[in-house]
């Protein structure tokens, strides 16, 4: 027995879109799964929480215990190729405003809150450090490396090892990840 949803199971949770060699841990909650877009070569791991507008291209992983808010408002999520989350990896595409100059959550009607929206882009070969959170409106660039307990509430530059509260840029990453990338397609092709 298999602890990943089978092919039937995923067809039934009605996805916007979902590619090929998708693996979804059965631990998994997924809400409002008609705004969510998985390509190809995914996996997601236990006790992973995705919620609303999620796109996530191809040969992605996401570890255990990482939550996605995605909002349903378009503001959304987006994980390009070759993109990955440690444990614990928390990403927010809306956000209670917490100066107290407005009420929070989601039991209290709009005009009352002033909910911060921002789609949220990882580029490609972004990997997240465990225990991260990820701010609404912010964009890591190709590349970017972001360690362990970080808190990123700016956007990140390209091809950067980044870490902090809040993150910041610290040194530059190896590109060597783009050679791999074609020595990796390569080989499944002859495959």
């Amino acid at each position: 027995m298999s602890s990943f949803l089978s092919n039937e199971e995923l067809d039934k949770v009605g996805f916007k879109s979902l590619g090929k060699n998708v693996l979804i841990s059965k631990k998994t909650s997924i809400y409002l799964p008609e705004l969510i877009t998985i390509g190809n070569n995914v996996r997601i791991d236990d006790f992973v929480f995705l919620s609303g507008d999620i796109t996530l291209e191809n040969n992605i992983h996401i570890a255990p215990y990482s939550l996605l808010i995605g909002g349903s408002d378009g503001s959304g999520i987006v994980m390009k190729n070759y993109s990955g989350l440690s444990s614990h990896v928390t990403i927010y595409s809306i956000s209670d405003d917490y100066s107290g100059e407005f009420m929070t959550n989601p039991t209290i009607p709009a005009q009352y809150t002033n909910v911060k929206k921002g789609r949220v882009i990882l580029q490609e070969y972004v990997i997240v450090g465990a225990a991260s959170v990820i701010l609404p409106g912010v964009e890591i660039g190709e590349g970017a490396a972001v360690g362990a307990m970080s808190m990123v509430t700016k956007s990140l530059p390209n091809w950067k090892i980044c870490r902090g509260i809040p993150a910041r840029a610290i040194m530059d990453r190896s590109k060597k990840l783009k050679e791999l990338e074609q020595q990796f397609k390569d080989f499944s092709n002859k495959s």
